[in-house]
């Protein structure tokens, strides 16, 4: 996309749930990202400069645990269905709007409720949308394979269609994601049930690892991984954990695997997304501020975010 382009309206919803992780702080993400200025402007700022008409819609309303889980597998489920179901209306919300989500975590387990809404928009006019998955992980765990009830390990294979019912069927119909739509950039921290889960499902040619990346650089990765969801009826949505980022460049998130994305990577996966077009939704999850480093995990989620929307160096 360029700046000449007839420019979409974006709706921006914050969605501070953090208790799918297992470390603390990614809630709190949300209005960092929201209310942090980079060179004296907000995001929205930023967006709106970039010729898109921006509306914020605030944050999908969150129903938190009273209780520590002890043993749950998963863990807070119900408090999970409940907040998923009111994502799910947040984002459907700002579809019907005619707007394009740019959706700010929270842990991954927030990819249930609003690829979910998203799926759910196109299925309606019996059309697939497609998802490209930037994680270091796959994400892609159920409550039997899983080793810490964590659910936001789980949202993959629940939007597979396989998971606690109630999040498998939300909007009423499952899978919401035809994988073979589905790719996914930047793998580096798989565990053995991920591993087999990813070839059951025969997804392996899907997975564009960071050894892939080592091998063949990012824009071949990132461009293979594009073409697979992009040829969904209904364009695609792109899910983006910053843990993908090294932690040289992205501290400031609870699950930092060695060896990831450089910056300039990053950027460039974006920039490809955006010069193709067809992007439905965008979100950035797993930014904790509690853990950052003189706010760069920070501005750098605001800064990806613009690169998916279409801003370039010149």
């Amino acid at each position: 996309m360029n700046n000449e382009v007839n420019r979409p309206s974006i709706g921006i919803l914050g969605i501070p749930l953090g208790f799918g992780a297992g470390q603390t702080g990614s809630e709190l993400g949300v209005e960092a990202m929201r209310l942090s200025k980079i060179r004296g402007e907000t995001l929205a700022q930023h967006i709106s400069s970039l010729g898109f008409t921006v509306a914020d819609h605030g944050n999908a309303k969150i129903v938190r645990p009273d209780h520590i889980a002890n043993g749950e597998n998963p863990r807070y489920l119900n408090e999970m269905i409940q907040s998923s179901r009111n994502i799910f209306d947040s984002v459907s919300g700002i579809l019907e709007a005619g707007e394009t989500p740019v959706l700010l975590g929270g842990d991954h387990s927030v990819a249930i409720g609003t690829f979910s809404a998203v799926s759910s928009h196109f299925h309606q006019r019996s059309e697939d949308v497609g998802l490209v998955w930037f994680d270091a992980h796959a994400d892609i765990n159920t409550p039997e394979t899983s080793s810490s009830g964590n659910i936001h390990g789980m949202p993959l294979a629940i939007l597979l269609g396989e998971g606690p019912q109630e999040l498998v069927e939300l909007g009423g119909f499952s899978p919401k994601l035809n994988k073979k739509y589905f790719a996914h950039v930047g793998a580096r921290d798989l565990d053995a049930g991920e591993r087999d889960r990813i070839r059951l499902h025969g997804l392996r040619d899907q997975f564009f690892t960071m050894s892939d990346i080592d091998k063949r650089g990012m824009l071949a990765c990132v461009e293979d991984a594009v073409a697979i969801a992009s040829k969904a009826p209904g364009g695609f949505a792109v899910t983006f954990d910053v843990d993908c980022i090294d932690p040289r460049f992205a501290p400031g998130s609870g699950t930092l695997v060695r060896g990831g994305a450089t910056y300039r990577e990053a950027h460039l996966a974006l920039e490809v997304i955006a010069e193709h077009g067809g992007l439905r939704s965008f979100e950035i999850v797993e930014v904790n501020p509690m853990l950052d480093q003189s706010n760069i995990t920070v501005e750098l989620a605001i800064e990806l975010v613009l690169s998916a929307l279409g801003k370039t160096i010149i």
